[in-house]
């Protein structure tokens, strides 16, 4: 299992705590310092079946800098967007190893993962 973190983020840290509860292992990527590739991120929104503005963190000063609200839904242009500026992709995302993947913001989606 992988879990894409911000250190700084209460949602993340509340994930990372269930994960640790439950004796699950996992590996931690601080997705800030070690940002996914587009394939990457192209196979997270594939298998959490969303599109790139579903999980964009459209306040985000960057986002608003980049006037993201206004863009056309082209899937290439978001995630680069996104893949350029990491601080866009919500989080925590966990990818366990069977596949299941989910936006763990909240108690119910993370223990999809469980």
């Amino acid at each position: 299992m992988e879990i894409w973190v911000n250190p700084a983020c209460s949602k993340c840290r509340s994930a990372v705590k269930m994960l640790d509860e439950a004796g699950s292992e996992y590996t931690i990527r601080r997705y800030l310092e070690d940002p996914p590739t587009a394939e990457e991120l192209g196979a997270v929104l594939d298998r959490l079946g969303l599109e790139p503005w579903d999980i964009a963190r459209a306040q985000e000063k960057i986002a608003k800098e980049l006037g993201m609200a206004k863009w056309p839904k082209e899937r290439d242009r978001w995630i680069e967007a996104m893949v350029t500026h990491p601080i866009l992709i919500q989080r925590p995302i966990i990818t366990a190893d069977d596949g299941t993947t989910v936006v763990g913001r909240s108690e119910e989606e993370v223990r999809k993962v469980l």
